[in-house]
């Protein structure tokens, strides 16, 4: 295996990792994790109501990210990584959660650049070729 591959090997691991980990913790609705929805104005109810189907859904992404790298896919996931790192400090947390999941979603960034970048609308929905 080249280093190419290795690399691109490892990130999708890693997206995988993070998206397994917090989709199964978003199925058990942790309390903790209300406040993350409530910050951006919804209410408890709809937070507790939400998280699993949220759960299933990055369940969904990380087998996906794994298996068949979908440009689209991996875009998703650094978006939605991105804005649960940051609902930290909207929520009332410190910025220095933020950056400590800076990870989270600089890790499926690498993994489109390793893919290669889409070049249409197109492009996004194509699986990338081993």
């Amino acid at each position: 295996m080249g280093k190419h591959k290795l690399v691109e090997f490892l990130l999708r691991i890693a997206v995988f990792g993070t998206f397994l980990g917090h989709g199964i913790m978003a199925l058990s609705i942790p309390q903790g994790w209300i406040s993350l929805i409530t910050g951006f104005g919804f209410t408890e109810s709809f937070a507790q109501w939400t998280l699993p189907y949220i759960g299933v859904l990055d369940i969904i992404v990380a087998l996906l990210v794994l298996f068949f790298p979908i440009r689209i896919i991996v875009m998703w996931a650094i978006i939605w990584a991105f804005m649960t790192a940051l609902s930290r400090p909207i929520s009332g947390l410190s910025v220095i959660d933020f950056v400590e999941r800076s990870s989270n979603w600089i890790a499926p960034l690498a993994l489109l650049f390793l893919i290669g970048l889409p070049k249409s609308i197109k492009d996004c929905f194509k699986v990338k070729k081993s």
